[in-house]
């Protein structure tokens, strides 16, 4: 270095070709990024003040600073790894991996509204395993992928159906109602058919003279579901065949309670309003033996004709012939699928499936929240007509175990055997399980009450999460949590639902800032 480029006093040989300074001032502004200046000096002195409180306040490690790889030091997330959030929040006593800012990445994304899939792979000449040819042998516990994507989808196209009557749930009634239409979140299925059930009880007529706003929850038919097929050939080839669905929701009207409480079990071949009055249990044990018999209210609902409907049963029965027909020839599978109620009306529906044609295709149902519908007999039959049934199961859902005596397996056995002629609630499950529990997601508390338990979207978080029995809440579930927060506030832990306002607050904010001169407003989770 030249001498006088280290003496004030001397000029600069080249001192023409530097630039004038503007300013004396220029010699006290320095640079934050220059190492030698005093403000670098001090935020270097604060930063290394900082990473040592975290590292005293890191519990589980014992890594010194000096053993700290050298490459660490320029991840910004190494600082956050010592801290334990449960200081700041001791109230939701949540462990630091919980709280963690990676956590928090992830529950940003699973708390958007937009629902984020599974992908879906080419089944192939193995659709008809995922469709229970085997009873999904192998292939609940642990859950096989394709398989939990199946029966996420089929879940949602229930969704579906409970938007569509709530969105409209009144009937008219002087003239047949017009069809409704369907909002599938599957674009790949048309719908092609509405469904109606009917109550064979009846409120006086003085109910609606009193309380006329009651309106639809005293209507004794509604639209309960629909039949839809698949017709993207996409689909169909991804599938390995046209699948033809029939969806059906659970009890929503006050008629349709009315006939879940109707518990006896009655002859599934009499016709609805002509059936017999069973009278007492040695009657019963006279005539029961060997017989399928259902629940009294299922059966009326399933059979029942309206005023301007037909049964269930008759709508059912008509539009899946006409589909087999016009697609003759295909390799067609039928599928029915409900939840709670809808998934007690699915096993009469498959019952009369499977006879409904001289040739019919393999028939499963997917049932979530299902209560028993027959006895011992019924579900004979339906195994000896080779209809295959999958039951998602809450351990949680007192639904599940209802009609019937409520007393346990074990003990409902030994009554059983006590009686060979049969008990009058002798009710059965059929199919295969596939069960689940709310205290395996980290994400529900696990005294969460009996509506959350019974869920359909809480049934779908579950499954979506799912891997095996002994398995933990599997951490890359697609599943968003935007609905079960939404639907299930009160049985959702405290710190999600504080993070998911926080989220909330922050996407208003910005749709203010993007469409400053429209009015925003949060959707409604079923329209998500």
């Amino acid at each position: 270095m030249d001498v006088c480029t280290m003496n004030p006093t001397l000029p600069h040989p080249h001192a023409h070709r530097l630039p004038s300074r503007r300013s004396t001032s220029f010699k006290t502004r320095m640079s934050p990024l220059n190492p030698s200046s005093a403000a670098e000096s001090a935020t270097r002195k604060h930063l290394a003040s900082l990473d040592r409180l975290l590292q005293s306040q890191q519990p589980s490690q014992d890594v010194s600073r000096n053993t700290r790889p050298p490459e660490r030091r320029k991840n910004k997330k190494w600082m956050f790894e010592g801290l334990d959030l449960s200081m700041v929040w001791p109230e939701l006593k949540a462990t630091a991996e919980e709280v963690s800012p990676r956590n928090f990445k992830r529950l940003q994304r699973l708390l958007s509204k937009t629902m984020e899939y599974s992908p879906r792979n080419h089944l192939g000449t193995r659709w008809m395993e995922y469709h229970g040819s085997k009873d999904w042998e192998g292939m609940l516990d642990p859950l096989d992928e394709n398989l939990r994507r199946e029966v996420v989808r089929y879940g949602e196209m229930i969704q579906a159906a409970y938007q569509t009557f709530n969105s409209d749930p009144a009937m008219p009634t002087d003239e047949p109602p017009a069809p409704h239409h369907v909002a599938l979140t599957d674009g790949s299925y048309r719908v092609t058919k509405s469904l109606y059930a009917t109550a064979s009880v009846g409120l006086p007529k003085w109910v609606d003279e009193v309380a006329p706003d009651l309106g639809w929850m005293t209507q004794r038919s509604s639209w309960i579901g629909y039949v839809a097929v698949c017709d993207d050939p996409g689909e169909i080839q991804r599938m390995g065949r046209r699948d033809i669905v029939i969806t059906l929701r659970g009890t929503a009207t006050c008629l349709e309670w009315a006939e879940n409480f109707r518990a006896k079990l009655v002859e599934i071949e009499d016709d609805a309003g002509e059936r017999k009055d069973d009278g007492d249990a040695s009657e019963y044990n006279n005539n029961s033996q060997g017989k399928a018999k259902v629940e009294c209210g299922f059966r009326c609902l399933y059979q029942t004709r309206g005023a301007h409907v037909p049964s269930l049963a008759q709508s059912v029965v008509e539009e899946v012939r006409r589909l087999l027909e016009l697609y003759k020839g295909e390799t067609l599978s039928i599928t029915v699928t409900g939840h709670s109620l809808g998934a007690a009306l699915s096993l009469l529906v498959a019952d009369e499936l499977s006879t409904c044609a001289p040739t019919v295709p393999p028939i499963a149902v997917f049932s979530f929240g299902g209560p028993r519908v027959g006895n011992r007999a019924f579900a004979d039959r339906i195994k000896s007509k080779n209809v295959k049934v999958l039951r998602i199961v809450n351990n949680q859902d007192v639904i599940t175990r209802v009609p019937g005596i409520f007393l346990g397996e074990e003990v409902e056995q030994k009554l059983r055997n006590a009686m060979p002629g049969g008990m009058p609630w002798d009710y059965s499950h059929v199919g295969a399980e596939l069960r689940l529990d709310t205290r395996m997601s980290p994400y529900l508390k696990p005294n969460a009450d009996v509506a959350c338990c019974h869920d359909l979207e809480a049934y779908l978080h579950l499954v979506d999460g799912f891997s095996g029995t002994d398995c933990p809440f599997r951490k890359n579930a697609k599943r968003s949590l935007w609905k079960l927060v939404r639907e299930q506030r009160s049985n959702v832990k405290r710190l999600y639902t504080s993070k998911a306002k926080a989220l909330t607050a922050l996407n208003l904010k910005r749709e203010r800032i993007m469409r400053p001169h429209m009015v925003t407003c949060l959707p409604s989770p079923s329209s998500s």
